[in-house]
């Protein structure tokens, strides 16, 4: 009985049935003692249907296996893959023990083995991780060749996939890019073990958007969901793909699509034995429901995502400025950048806040932060992070006054979105095009650019959007709409006709200080960010009428 089922499980793992593969496998082992070898297929098993504790017991029964019979290279590779494992999660001591375990099984092998490459993979990461990039790259070709020799395809990828990853690093994003494409084109080939296929997909595509490469992304994740699809008994990168794909739905404008995905990654997460919810999966749920209006349940996502161990911002904060939070949103985006120094972790906090400064009125914070995130974006410089740096320094130049300048700077974001087919944003955009409009005089532009916004909120489901440009649209015309009273109509006379707040006081014989609280309470009842805006607001209502 134990020899059928121990045939049985060999089969269901060569056709990538991992479920059926582990009960079997499973079976045998309680019924006989398992070689090293199939106890290192139950463990593979195990880690591909979540079973995450129950793979690394399984991996240590084999490479104890391997040791009791001698043979050195099976032993390495698990202890490999034990300590990669282990490193991935954090867990620095454990993991170096299990190397050190296997660098010195390595020492009795007087031929070249493929382990001995894949034993270099962790020393490159951990140069990549501090920052020795020359170092991590030297380490990585050693392994690309050890593999090269050796005909190894699983050691060739992953070497490639660091070196490429490396030099994402130093800002040589074209060459980096070329070395993940180079590794994607084995793993869509199926040249590689499902383990190694698994983990290059989801590396790589988080490399793409952590570098805003979307385009990229968007394909990778694609062939990824291919790849799940063809073993539907797979659990641990099915739910990841779930993941990539609802980040993606979302950017698309599949709002409805992607909060399942992530809902279901979620789900998946949840029934798991050994594993812990995914934080992403609930982060992507918060930022949905955010854009959507619901923002009790986004909340409650991005709760979860932290207790997982996940970043909450920037999603959380920008919540907190939609509920009326300003001051708790900028001591959290604050907090989350002080403690961030990887500057592309840091392009993904920067545009919230800008928006969160100016959101306050604090231009000159903002100006240090566009500043910073355009320095990112010419350093990696893909279309996304030079179109999203564009946009906040249009956000900018709006809010102190200088239209023309935002009016370029925010044309130039709102092709680049549409390029990118990233829709929320390009809206966006495209609302703050409408309201440099109408800071110019435009009010036919204003009110198209407008317009055009709503539209694609409304095809969105972007409650908030909706609401907050309807507020625009229904602005009337006449001053008493907007509540100013009749001293601040003379003063916006007097504004509009260019003389200082020192020239208004005396004209109207009042102190300096109240013609500015009367400025402050001119801008805030207009909604207009400067006082050329609202120069702009008293000719195109006629509060003041145009010579000739």
């Amino acid at each position: 009985m134990a020899r059928k089922h121990l045939e049985r499980g060999r089969r269901a793992y060569e056709r990538r049935a991992w479920k059926e593969a582990h009960e079997l496998l499973s079976v045998a082992d309680r019924e006989t003692v398992l070689r090293a070898v199939d106890m290192e297929r139950l463990a593979t098993a195990s880690f591909l249907i979540g079973q995450v504790k129950e793979f690394e017991r399984a991996l240590e029964r084999a490479h104890r296996a391997y040791a009791d019979a001698g043979d050195r290279p099976g032993a390495v590779r698990c202890a490999f893959w034990i300590g990669l494992r282990l490193f991935l999660r954090g867990e620095t001591g454990p993991a170096t023990g299990w190397f050190a375990r296997a660098q010195r099984l390595l020492e009795g092998e007087s031929r070249e083995i493929a382990e001995a490459g894949y034993l270099l993979l962790p020393v490159a990461e951990q140069h990549l991780r501090a920052g020795e990039w020359e170092r991590a790259r030297a380490v990585a070709r050693e392994a690309t060749g050890v593999g090269t020799r050796l005909g190894d395809r699983d050691l060739i990828a992953a070497a490639q996939h660091v070196e490429g990853r490396t030099l994402l690093e130093m800002g040589r994003v074209e060459a980096g890019f070329a070395l993940l494409d180079e590794a994607m084109v084995a793993v869509t080939a199926g040249e590689l073990s499902p383990m190694m296929t698994g983990l290059v997909y989801c590396s790589v595509i988080g490399c793409c958007q952590r570098l805003h490469a979307l385009g990229r992304a968007r394909e990778w994740t694609t062939a990824l969901s291919r790849w799940c699809q063809e073993q539907r008994q797979m659990r641990i990168f099915t739910s990841t793909c779930l993941v990539h794909r609802a980040e993606i739905l979302q950017l698309q404008g599949a709002w409805k699509d992607a909060l399942a995905e992530a809902r279901q990654a979620c789900e998946q997460y949840a029934d798991w034995i050994d594993d812990a919810p995914s934080g992403e999966a609930f982060y992507q749920q918060g930022e949905i429901l955010r854009l959507q209006g619901e923002l009790d349940d986004a909340e409650h996502a991005y709760r979860s995502a932290s207790r997982a161990g996940v970043e909450p911002h920037p999603g959380l904060a920008l919540l907190w400025l939609a509920r009326g939070r300003p001051r708790a949103a900028a001591a959290a985006i604050r907090r989350a950048l002080d403690e961030t120094t990887d500057p592309l972790a840091r392009a993904r906090l920067l545009p919230a806040r800008v928006e969160i400064l100016l959101a306050g009125r604090d231009h000159d914070e903002a100006r240090v932060a566009c500043a910073e995130l355009e320095e990112i974006a010419t350093r990696f410089h893909t279309d996304a992070l030079r179109a999203t740096a564009a946009q906040a320094r249009g956000a900018l130049d709006l809010a102190v006054g200088n239209p023309r300048e935002a009016l370029v700077r925010l044309r130039l974001a709102w092709k680049a979105w549409q390029a990118l087919e990233i829709p929320h944003a390009a809206a966006r955009t495209r609302e703050a095009l409408g309201l440099a409009c109408r800071a110019l005089g435009d009010r036919a532009g204003w009110r198209m650019e407008l317009e055009a916004a709503r539209a694609s909120y409304e095809s969105l489901g972007a409650a908030p959007d909706i609401a907050r440009v309807d507020a625009l649209l229904a602005h009337r015309t006449d001053a008493g709409t907007h509540g100013l009273s009749a001293r601040e109509v003379q003063v916006l006379r007097l504004v509009a006709a260019g003389k200082s707040n020192k020239e208004v006081a005396d004209a109207l014989s009042l102190s300096v200080k109240t013609v500015e609280r009367h400025v402050g309470n001119i801008l805030t009842k207009l909604d207009v960010p400067s006082r050329v805006a609202a120069t702009a607001w008293a000719y195109e209502n006629e509060v003041v009428r145009r010579a000739g």
